[in-house]
């Protein structure tokens, strides 16, 4: 059974003379509203991405032909269609084929020109995250707290499991250049244990988490470790509820791009480099000294190009 915004855009799109909003999106928006407020995996991403392309083409294939032209299983169209809510395939269809129709009037340069503002509009929705982050730095308080917190745990643990090894990369780099003592977890399951377990046995007290769609049933299990240890969880994500965010202390949320085939992070990062800024603030004595002592070991080795 549809749900109530999937009625609204069929309905939308079939009745006469009717100029509710809908009415006046144009059909990629329109489409783009079924597949909205729903968290995709990459493969159903890839299927979304198809429809919206070849629309008027797309709303009236037999589910084999679909997968067949998208380069997936039949069973990821159904489990496509149920996660948008709807009771599988061919309900999905049903509520394409009249946007589909609608689309014919659009004249093909305007459809190219939604394609090659795809990019665009990605972009947009990063500049969305940011602003939406810039609302919440607005009041620093919490990250600056997190930040002395962290800036006193000896050793330093940071933990990113999966797609967010990056991210636990990145923040673990630039805290060593300003913390002592920082270890870096990439591996869960007994391996994350032990690490969790050896950065309390020597005098640790927080962890930073990062989790970051799609999430690792093994970054819960962590946190969870973590936790059994004695360390407490700074937990940045893009979440605001759930599991993950009950497991931890303290949560910073940042909003992450899903435009595309595969997510991307802006938000995420230059939230990582407020909570990293305010580390070093917290203690500004021996941020100095580390830096400074870096740069006569990077200047003495020669690390880098000169500029």
């Amino acid at each position: 059974m549809p749900s109530r915004q999937q009625a609204r855009a069929q309905a939308s799109a079939i009745t006469p003379g009717r100029r509710a909003p809908e009415a006046e999106a144009s059909p990629t928006d329109r489409v783009r509203a079924l597949f909205g407020g729903h968290r995709l995996s990459p493969a159903q991403r890839r299927i979304a991405q198809y429809i919206v392309d070849h629309l008027t083409e797309a709303a009236f294939l037999s589910i084999t032909d679909l997968a067949e032209r998208v380069g997936v299983s039949q069973p990821s169209v159904t489990r496509f269609a149920s996660s948008l809510g709807f009771s599988g395939y061919p309900a999905l269809r049903e509520a394409l084929q009249p946007i589909a129709l609608s689309s014919v009037a659009v004249s093909p340069d305007a459809r190219e020109e939604v394609r090659r503002n795809e990019l665009q509009a990605a972009v947009d929705a990063e500049i969305e995250n940011l602003e939406s982050l810039r609302r919440t730095l607005a009041d620093p308080g919490r990250v600056l707290d997190v930040g002395r917190e962290l800036a006193r745990s000896v050793p330093l643990t940071v933990l990113g499991l999966r797609i967010s090894v990056s991210l636990a990369e990145y923040f673990a780099y630039a805290a060593r250049r300003i913390h002592p003592d920082v270890r870096l977890v990439t591996r869960g399951g007994s391996v994350a244990y032990d690490a969790l377990l050896q950065s309390r046995e020597a005098g640790g007290t927080w962890v930073v988490a990062f989790a970051m769609p799609r999430h690792a049933n093994e970054t819960l299990a962590a946190m969870q470790a973590a936790r059994s240890t004695g360390l407490r969880v700074a937990l940045i994500t893009d979440l605001t509820l759930g599991s993950l965010v009950d497991e931890a202390d303290v949560a910073l949320t940042a909003g992450t791009g899903s435009r595309l085939v595969f997510d991307s992070y802006s938000a995420p990062g230059v939230l990582s480099a407020a909570v990293l800024q305010a580390m070093a603030d917290a203690d500004p004595v021996r941020t100095q000294s580390r830096l400074e002592g870096y740069e006569q070991v990077a200047e003495q080795h020669d690390f880098f190009l000169e500029d």
